[in-house]
């Protein structure tokens, strides 16, 4: 009879389970993000706005992928990290990048936004929920959006997985429908999704494609040697 085996912290220095340190990245995020919510109010915010946010009219219903986006983000974590552990590190470096550009811009030019209804259209379930969201999270930095930046770490690590080949269609399409979301529930406005796709692009090119147009020169090099 074998004996369990116990994980204790030092096994985190393993070739096995180093790539678990990345996830610290995560309480350092919500102590910074903490602290542009919470400690440094007395600011100056700017208004997210354009023409287009009036015209996308509020629909809570919206609401239900807005929030999977919770359980579609953390169970890309867990299973990546299980699973593929390589996509697991790329989309962790795509979080810290993007994620990180998202707390330089809260800091540097905090942003709100001011389209939540003042009342709702109708009286269900979902709006009485939505109110109680809304006066638990804030209206402010909200630019960019890190719905729509999270859902895209979860459609290019879905992508970056091989053994996720045949659900790349429905990461995507969910993945799209939580960032189109965003702008329904008016959590966001249509600029604070343009922003976070801009800040996705950018670290796409730097997390996926450069290293591996790095990886095909070197490939040519050694085959002409």
């Amino acid at each position: 009879m074998t004996d369990r085996y116990h994980f204790h912290w030092n096994d985190l220095h393993s070739e096995q389970f180093r790539h678990l340190k990345l996830l610290l990245y995560w309480p350092f995020f919500g102590i910074l993000f903490y602290m542009a919510e919470q400690v440094f109010l007395e600011r100056e915010y700017h208004v997210m706005w354009c023409p287009l946010d009036d015209a996308i009219p509020f629909c809570e219903w919206f609401l239900i992928p807005y929030l999977f986006w919770f359980v579609y983000l953390a169970g890309m974590h867990l299973y990546l990290m299980i699973a593929e552990v390589p996509a697991f590190r790329r989309m962790m470096y795509f979080i810290i990048l993007t994620y990180s550009a998202a707390l330089v811009a809260f800091f540097v030019s905090p942003s709100c936004q001011e389209l939540r209804p003042a009342e709702f259209p109708r009286d269900s379930v979902l709006t009485r929920f939505l109110e109680e969201f809304y006066a638990f999270d804030t209206n402010t930095n909200v630019c960019p959006s890190l719905h729509c930046v999270g859902s895209m770490a979860v459609v290019f690590g879905a992508w970056d997985a091989e053994s996720l080949r045949r659900w790349r269609v429905p990461f995507t399409a969910m993945g799209l429908l939580i960032c189109v979301s965003t702008v329904f529930v008016k959590q966001h406005s249509i600029l604070d999704v343009f922003w976070a796709m801009v800040v996705c692009a950018a670290a796409y090119g730097a997390v996926y494609l450069l290293p591996e147009k790095g990886r095909s020169k070197a490939w040519k090099e050694r085959t002409i040697t």
